[in-house]
């Protein structure tokens, strides 16, 4: 039978943080673990947003939620929000599933890339900062949601905020979410190198109706651009999409699904764009060991944050 959110062993005792939740698969996996238990964080960048996520999540909660601001595009921000966090004690979970497509050129705060500022070195942080309060956990596990964008992607460590080449927004989205992958994978090399009790895992949606596809469009000042971009992704949500529900079923099944060993890549059957979540192989980038020791190196020397584990 394929798997659902009624197969989401019990969770009660458990906390976990995710990113995003104020909308779409984050909000959908928050209200799925708390309804099993836990005790969900919300990480989220608007404060009114994620206060109207709180009260969703309330509504199914067995134990109280707690909001928790965080801007990925800000490095001071996730480290408040780290520090934030393990102030509440032992996690046991942590979901990085914010993130943005394909938008316009943009930096972040620190001057990154805004893609590979937001989708990668804020989560990428974010983990490192969150290890002690993993390690206070019991079978903690760090699930990346990374995307079929990232077959066909490359990752350019030489100049990953596009300084010396020509922007493209679907490349940038691209590398970004490979950068997710390749980083999942590392993790977990570590951590077992490491004889943590600790699993990392990479997971993608599929194509999902989140609404991500026309918020992108509306991000561009071209009046024909943004109308030809969110015609489109109207039509794709309609005919090709998966619900949200649906949608999150690989990011909780990464999550929660006791067969899931650290270092597996969870994504839908169907193509990786719709159907039940199952393990598959990962893209090939993030299977080499001297990528992953790569980026591991030039995320420390972007974020200046010591990684975790060394």
């Amino acid at each position: 039978m394929p798997w659902t959110e009624a197969d989401i062993p019990d969770q009660s005792g458990r906390t976990a943080l995710i990113t995003g939740a104020n909308s779409g698969l984050g909000l959908q996996s928050a209200k799925a673990l708390a309804a099993k238990g836990a005790r969900v964080l919300l990480a989220c960048r608007s404060a009114e947003r994620g206060a109207q996520a709180l009260r969703a999540v309330q509504e199914v909660a067995h134990t109280e939620p707690r909001l928790i601001t965080l801007d990925l595009a800000d490095l001071s921000s996730v480290r408040k929000a780290a520090a934030e966090a393990r102030e509440d004690g032992a996690l046991h979970l942590l979901i990085n599933n914010a993130g943005l497509m394909a938008t316009p050129h943009g930096t972040t705060a620190d001057g990154f890339e805004l893609q590979f500022g937001t989708n990668y070195l804020g989560h990428a942080a974010l983990t490192w900062l969150l290890m002690p309060a993993l390690r206070e956990g019991t079978d903690a596990r760090v699930v990346t949601l990374t995307s079929i964008g990232a077959f066909g992607a490359r990752l350019h460590l030489d100049d990953p905020n596009f300084e010396h080449r020509r922007y493209n927004a679907a490349a940038a989205y691209g590398q970004s979410k490979l950068a997710n992958q390749v980083f999942a994978l590392e993790l977990d090399r570590r951590l077992r190198a490491a004889d943590e009790d600790i699993r990392s895992v990479a997971a993608a949606p599929g194509y999902t109706a989140t609404g991500l596809g026309s918020a992108m469009a509306a991000s561009y000042s071209s009046f024909l651009v943004r109308k030809a971009l969110d015609t489109a992704f109207k039509i794709g949500d309609v005919v090709l999409a998966q619900n949200v529900r649906r949608g999150a079923l690989p990011q909780l099944y990464a999550a929660t699904a006791p067969e899931v060993n650290g270092g597996d890549y969870v994504a839908p059957k169907t193509f990786q764009m719709r159907g039940e979540p199952v393990i598959i192989q990962p893209v090939r980038t993030a299977l080499d060991r001297a990528t992953g020791a790569a980026l591991w190196a030039r995320t420390a020397e972007l974020t200046g944050i010591t990684p975790d584990p060394a």
